[in-house]
């Protein structure tokens, strides 16, 4: 049985992600549909690559990844330059479908792709109004059933970039952002273990937030490391750097995003106190 993932921007209070589950399985019942998230707020690609990155070696080879969102097609013959088309992408033995609008230069690796292909076809009068109906959910099938890329598309060379924020740096001190809030109320930051390892060469640092009065100086490895409601840093199974409390929830006011007053964008600093430094005597043993 072939698998297809699923992540899109459509939510789930409307019926659009039951409509494209019932065109996908009316024209092949066999498959198994796997939603990664549809609440990737609208547009919002560096998000979605997010998600599917996270979950990505959790699947077998030979899946099949939906990307629906932003995934309308843009045709303008006045502006070429502009134009945004479908495209495949063959990658360490895995297939991802949507718009080259950015996502697919957020893959791992994605310059090692085996092949890429832009979407030809446009046949239908309603291919750029409906193009999930009328674009994707061909290709899609086509793909299993067996169809070669080369068939399906003209050859690229490459995709689309998309330029996310990243973390930054200075002499003992990396600066981040906020990425994503899981359900949870858990602040996901741009600061990755590696480059932290880097920059922080085992000193003593403090991990200040948008509200100086709250900080962190110890990196912990698993949630229950740190008292019942306490705030807490880790970095996740993603290798990112998460801001936490523990056994804390989002919707009761309990979540680290609430109690810290952290969001999407908020900046994060992390300065670190080299040994012998007066901010590393000050960190390690504060007066007052």
């Amino acid at each position: 049985m072939r698998i297809v993932t699923l992540t899109t921007d459509l939510g789930l209070k409307d019926h659009y992600v039951a409509s494209l589950k019932g065109q996908l399985l009316s024209q092949n019942p066999d498959i198994h549909l796997i939603d990664i998230s549809h609440n990737v707020e609208p547009f919002n690609v560096a998000q979605a690559s997010y998600f599917v990155n996270n979950v990505i070696k959790d699947f077998p080879e030979g899946t099949i990844h939906f990307i629906g969102v932003d995934s309308i097609p843009i045709i303008n013959i006045s502006s070429p330059k502009l134009n945004l088309y479908p495209i495949i992408m063959h990658l360490k033995g895995h297939y991802f479908i949507g718009l080259d609008n950015g996502f697919f230069s957020l893959l791992p690796d994605f310059y090692e792709a085996d092949e890429i292909v832009q979407i030809h076809d446009f046949s239908s009068k309603q291919a750029l109004r409906y193009p999930t109906k009328h674009i994707y959910i061909p290709a899609i099938t086509a793909l299993l059933k067996g169809e070669k890329l080369k068939n399906l598309g003209d050859k690229l060379e490459t995709v689309r970039r998309a330029f996310t924020t990243q973390a930054t740096t200075e002499k003992n001190l990396i600066k981040g952002s906020v990425i994503h809030i899981d359900h949870y109320g858990n602040v996901i930051i741009n600061i990755s273990e590696s480059l932290f390892k880097k920059i922080g060469k085992g000193e003593a640092f403090t991990i200040y937030f948008r509200q100086s009065k709250y900080f962190i100086e110890r990196i912990v490895d698993n949630y229950g490391e740190a008292p019942v409601g306490e705030k807490l840093a880790l970095f996740n199974n993603s290798g990112h750097l998460e801001i936490a409390i523990n056994k804390g929830i989002k919707g009761s006011g309990g979540g680290a995003s609430s109690l810290l007053g952290l969001k999407v964008s908020d900046t994060i600093r992390i300065e670190f106190h080299p040994r012998g430094s007066k901010d590393n005597f000050d960190a390690l043993f504060p007066t007052g």
